[in-house]
Formats: structure tokens, sequence, C-alpha cells
């Protein structure tokens, strides 16, 4: 090392050592914690926290908006009533029905208030002290307990969640705080209401007021809402019915705690408390379930309402719905009356193979209003799903017969040799003849192969005659048949327009038969069959379409068929539904192998469609697919005069009131004068042309066309107007030698 280098390093060690040493006094040093807090650091760090929560607090307010309901929270359950205004039932995973708070007393209104926030009207929606005690038991883990203003609740039950957490009341507070300023104190109290829960499963106060009391809230005492008011604070523990003696001695002190309240307050005078006792609510009932027929009017309700409205079926489920059916609920109990008495109590289901097979389905229609006054769907909603009365699978066989003849007097449809189709028109009544005129061969037989020879059009409705309307469907068109099905209410769209389809091959429902025939009792104006009358909602509008249309069918054309129809029941297929004292017209229809029966008749009143369908019992290779009714009830068929034809009556005589007449404008047909029966023998070739005589049987010199008959042949079922007068040639359909006809539609075909 150099001399320049050493006297450096002696320079450096110099100057350390110089500052090492002291100088003058010290001040001691601070040792423990003293060396971390003072007086100034606590002071700066608690403003220091302060303004960092305003700053915070602000930074929140202007960040956190107000959300959108939660999805619970807006969840409604649908109500669906009778036309009466009872309830049938209430669906949906959450049962709450919203009602506005004008719908509520004033006085029950304000038992909420003393319960819950007596400032309620004069704060800002936050009670600062409560919620910082809640937000220090929610830190130190002391519990959920916590003072809450009626905005908070509502906040907290509407918009937020029921989650114990520092920052789910934060946001609470600040949620609270914006509701407050931006909506009306009514329209808070409102939406705490009808969020709250209040046991028994009710959300709401309309809930609740049904499921303790049995009323809406717009009928509730002071007395019953402030019982309801005092279960908030605890629904389970304070329900009278189930409360131990503990929890009845508090529900009871509350409820107290609450009218008092409001003599503070001035909202109830002190004599007016002093005279009310403490309102025990109704046993608990369980909720109205989907078993016996409910289910089937529930779910054909909500499909009605979806088909006629813009609604989607998710804002539907959204609840809040009140639903009232056109259903009369006394009719609705002779009509189940009459399938349990006419039908079920004659059915072994579980020893009976066949009996097991037997399905029922009915629709009941106002003709003049196209209201649904009752329908059977089943035997019970919770065993068979599918709805009888509105399911199109079974072939609607003979009861399609009317609508071709229809098709026939509406257009001024002739046969082929060019003479015009009346009720008093002659056919070949032959068994399996060939239709004439047709592209498509067809040769249907007529039951159990019975030939008739010639007959009248109102003779071979009476009895059902496939040969002569397969020849009629081919002489009017049947795209014309189709078009008049069509017309009438019948699904065709997509169908062939072929001669088998004059047998009744097509699909259709009761409800659906029930609106066709109902169009003819109505003079042709269109009737739509409807089960819903009308959907109302707090938030918006729901306008159903009108049941009953325009004209579809000219007067004279329904009328006719009216008036043929009532030769059906006197001297037909129709028998078990005459009645000497009300004019009745309707048709029979069995299909093919029997695997569907139909009776559709009706009064000037009342239209009533009812279907036995065979379908494959539960639990066995058939089950669900179409298979035969022969031998249940121990009958050889079930056949459309049998057991559908007894249903009708059984319903329909009893729920139809005083007897009337038809009112109708034709002169053809039973119900005016019966057409002579023809006095010649049948063609000698199966395939003659059909003609008509030379004097129109419809024409008589004693009769005009009448709208109202002074004597309806259904007053007087010993003088049936069908019954022929003695010829020189036997009626082929009273021969001796042939079998009775309960029913001629057993070979309806596809």
């Amino acid at each position: 090392m150099g001399r320049a280098e050493e006297r450096q390093a002696r320079q450096r060690g110099a100057r350390r050592a110089a500052r090492g040493r002291p100088s003058g006094r010290s001040k001691p040093k601070r040792t423990g914690i003293r060396r971390f807090f003072t007086w100034k650091k606590i002071l700066g760090t608690f403003f220091g926290f302060c303004l960092l929560g305003m700053v915070g607090f602000v930074v929140l307010y202007l960040v956190v908006d107000i959300p959108k309901g939660n999805a619970a929270a807006r969840m409604q359950s649908n109500v669906y009533k009778y036309s009466n205004g009872d309830v049938i039932a209430r669906t949906g995973d959450v049962n709450r029905e919203i009602v506005d708070l004008d719908k509520v007393p004033e006085d029950v209104q304000k038992t909420f208030v003393a319960a819950e926030n007596k400032s309620f009207y004069k704060d800002e929606g936050v009670d600062f002290k409560g919620t910082a005690r809640g937000l220090i038991n929610t830190v130190t883990g002391k519990g959920k307990q916590g003072g809450s203003t009626i905005t908070q609740q509502y906040v907290k039950n509407y918009y937020l969640s029921q989650d114990q957490t520092v920052s789910r009341k934060l946001k609470e507070l600040v949620v609270s705080l914006k509701v407050d300023r931006e909506k009306s104190k009514d329209d808070i109290l409102a939406g705490y209401i009808n969020t709250s829960y209040y046991g028994r499963g009710a959300y709401g106060i309309q809930a609740a007021a049904q499921a303790y009391y049995g009323v809406d809230a717009e009928k509730l005492s002071v007395s019953q809402g402030a019982y309801l008011a005092a279960l908030l604070q605890a629904p389970s523990q304070y329900d009278w019915t189930s409360a131990t003696p503990t929890g009845r001695k508090l529900v009871k002190a509350r409820w107290n705690y609450v009218l008092d309240n409001m003599v503070e307050e001035d909202w109830l005078d002190s004599g007016t408390r002093e005279g009310l006792t403490f309102p025990k609510p109704h046993t608990p009932k369980a909720p109205p379930g989907r078993e016996g027929q409910i289910g089937y009017l529930v779910e054909e309700a909500k499909r009605e309402v979806l088909r006629n409205s813009d609604l989607s079926e998710a804002e539907f489920e959204a609840g809040g719905y009140t639903v009232t059916l056109n259903i009369d609920p006394k009719k609705q109990k002779q009509l189940e009356k009459a399938v349990d008495k006419k039908l079920n109590d004659r059915l072994d289901r579980k020893k009976n193979k066949a009996d097991a097979r037997v399905q029922a389905g009915a629709a009941s229609v106002d003709p003049k209003t196209g209201k649904v006054l009752a329908m059977y769907g089943g035997e019970d909603y919770v065993k068979h799903y599918t709805n009888n009365a509105t399911r199109r699978d079974y072939q609607s066989a003979s009861t399609f017969k009317p609508l071709i003849l229809a098709a026939a007097l509406e257009d001024g449809a002739t046969t082929q040799d060019g003479k015009p189709i009346t009720a008093g028109t002659i056919y070949d009544g032959t068994s399996r003849r060939p239709v004439r005129g047709s592209e498509v061969g067809f040769a249907p037989p007529n039951e159990d192969g019975r030939s008739y020879g010639p007959v009248t059009v109102q003779k071979a409705m009476n009895k059902s005659i496939n040969s002569v309307f397969a020849q009629m469907g081919v002489d009017v068109g049947m795209p014309k048949v189709m078009e008049m099905a069509g017309k009438l209410g019948m699904n065709v769209e997509g169908l062939p327009a072929v001669p088998a389809q004059t047998l009744g091959s097509m699909g259709a429902s009761p409800l659906e038969m029930a609106g066709v025939y109902a169009t003819l009792d109505n003079h042709g104006k269109k009737v739509t069959p409807a089960l819903v009358g009308s959907v109302e909602h707090k938030d918006r509008t729901v306008d159903l379409p009108d049941p009953v249309g325009d004209e579809v069918i000219k007067r004279g054309t329904a009328d006719s068929l009216t008036s043929v129809l009532t030769g059906v029941v006197d001297d037909g297929t129709g028998g078990a539904v005459r009645n000497p004292s009300q004019d009745v017209a309707g048709k029979t229809g069995t299909s093919d192998d029997n695997k569907s029966a139909w009776f559709t008749g009706y009064t000037p009143k009342l239209v009533t469609s009812v279907g036995l369908f065979g379908e494959g019992a539960p639990g066995t290779p058939e089950k669900n697919k179409q298979v035969s009714m022969k031998g249940a009830g121990g009958r050889a068929r079930v056949d459309g005069g049998s057991f559908p034809a007894d249903i009708w009556a059984a319903y329909t005589f009893d729920a139809m009131g005083s007897p009337s007449e038809f009112d109708l404008d034709t002169d053809m047909g039973a119900a005016v004068a019966p057409p002579p029966d023809p006095t010649t023998k049948a063609p000698k070739e199966p395939s003659g042309t059909p003609s008509t005589p030379d004097t129109d049987p419809t024409k008589t010199p004693t009769k005009t066309p009448t709208k109202t008959p002074t004597k309806s042949p259904t007053k007087s079922p010993t003088k049936s107007p069908t019954v022929p007068p003695p010829t020189t040639e036997p009626d082929p359909t009273t021969s001796p030698d042939l079998p009775p006809d309960p029913d001629d539609d057993l070979f309806d075909r596809d």
C-alpha cells in the first residue's frame, strides 16, 4: 500500500471515530409498545379511517345502483278460480299473489308499521344504529340480530338476499337510502307486505290472508291484520294452531304490542282497541292439489291462456295471474256425479281387464256464450295425466255424419242423378255397396253387415247407415265435406279428402265436438268453447277472444241439422236420452273395433259431448295403446247409445234447468215433419244410382217453414214422427228376422 493510500485510510478512520463520540446530552430511547403508538398517531389513524370510510361510502353510493328484484321475490303463484270466484288451485313454487296497497284496508296497513317501524313515515329508510349493531354482531359472530327499518327489510326481501354478510349489509344500507329517495312510502310498504313470509307456505299478505283466515286481503280486520303483522317476527313459532304454550303467549303479547303502538300513534281509537279480541286463525288446510278433476282444469286453462294471448310460458309462470274459469262448480259436480253413477260405479278396474281399459272424457258448453261450464278429464289427474276431454287421438266415428249433411245442404249438393240432397232424399242403404263417382274405391259395411235397401237421409241418420253417408260424401265432394268440418271447428289440416273420412276416421276431442254441435245449436254462428273467462294481472291486461264468432253456415243449414238430429233421439240410436218434456238432438258414434264410443247431444241451453276411449291399462304390454272396449261393463260392446248416452242424459237433465224448445227456421227434418219412407224396393244392382222420389218428401201441403215447431217430436216419444205409415212394402229396418240395432257404428273404419 502506498503513502497516499495509507494517509486516506487514517483520515477515514478518524472521521468514523469522531462520529461515534457523544456530543452533549441525548434523549432516552423508546421501548415496547410506546415505540408504535402516540396520541398523534392514534388520532391521525382514527380520522384517517373516518375519512376513508366516508370516501368509501360515497364511492359505494355512487357505484351501487338499485338492482332489479331478485327472481325469487318476483315469482308469484297463479290463482285459478271457478266462475263464482271460489279458488280451484294455486300453482307455482311460491305461494304469492301481489296485491296493490289500496286493496289492503288502511288500518291493516298501519298494523305492519306499528309492529316493525313506527318511524317509517318520517325516517330516511335506514336505522343507522340498528345497522351498526347488526354489523358488529355479524363481525363478532354474535348472531344475525340487528335492527332494520321496513325499507331495509323490503330491500333485503326484494332486491338482495337473506345472506348475513358485511358486504350484503353495506349494500342493503346504500340501496335502502336510494329506494327511500326514489320510491314513495306507500310503494315501499306495499312491497314489504307483498314479499314477506308469513308461514304456512304463504308469501305476501294476500296468500297469508287466505292461509290464516280464508279471506282476501281486502277483507281483513284490523285485529286479523295485527296478528299477521305479529307473525313476521317468527312465523312458525307464532302460528297459533301449532304453537307451544310459550309461543302462544309470545304472539299474543306481540299482537297487543302492535295494537298499543297504533293507539300511541293515533292510528287506532283507544275505545276500539279495548273492544278487540284475539283473532284465532283457522286450522291450516293442505293447499289445493291436482287430484281429481283439478289438474285437468288447471292445465287446460293454462294452455288456453297461452294459446290465446301473447304471453310466453316464462312470463306466465312468473306468476301473479288470476285465471277465472267459466266452469260452473255446480254443473262440474253434476257431470262428475253422472260419470261416476253411470260408468265408474259399474266398472271394476282392478279385477276386470276390459273395465280397466275404459277412459271417459266429457265437455259441456253453453251454445249462446261458448262458455265451458263443466269438463271431465278422466278418473284422476294424478293417476291418468292425459285429459280425455281434450285428447284428439281417437276417431270421432259417426258423430261426423251430420257434417256431411251440413255440407250438402249448405252448398245445395245433388245426388249422382242430379236430385237435391235433403232430409227426404232416398239412398240405397245396402251394406258394402261400392260408392259411385269416386276415384278411390270404397264400399263400407254397415254395422253387423246389415242392409237397409232404400232409405231416406233422415232414416239413415237415425240408424247411422254407413253406406248412405259414404255415397253422400262423394256426391257432395269430399273437399267440401272437409271444408265444412273446418268451418265448424274440427282440425282437418293436412288430412286427405277421401271417402273414408265419412266414417269419422279423423281424430277429435269431446271439447272439439261440443264446439261443432254448439255451432249448430247456435243457428250457425261459430262457437269456439272457452274454458277461461278472464285473466287478470296487476301490471298488464290480457285480452281473450270472443268464443262466439260470426255465422259460418246459414241458419237454415244449422237448423235443418238440428231438426234431423232430433230423429236420432226419437227413432234411432240415441233413444237412451229421449225425454218427453225436453227437445233433444244428438248423434251416437262407435269406431272401428270399438276403440271409441260417443254421444254428442244438445238442448237449446246446453251442448255436451261424452267420449269413451279404449286405452291399454298401466302395467300391461298394451299400456297407452288404443284397444277395444269390448266386454267392458259386462257388455258385448260399448257403443255410443250405451254408457256415453247414459252419462249424457244423467248430467243434462240434472243440469239444464227448466225444459225448453228449439227455435228452428227449417221445413225439413224430424222436428218439423217426417218424410215418408220409400215404398219402392231397393235397386237390383247394389251399385245403382241413388235417387229421390218424384215428390219431395220434405214438402208437405200442411207444413210451411216454421221457426218454432208447435209439437216437438221429443215431447211425445210414443208418437215418434219418424215411424212410417203402413205401406205395401215392409220396412227393411223392422224386419223380424233381423237383429236389433243398438248402434250402427261398429264398422266405422279408417
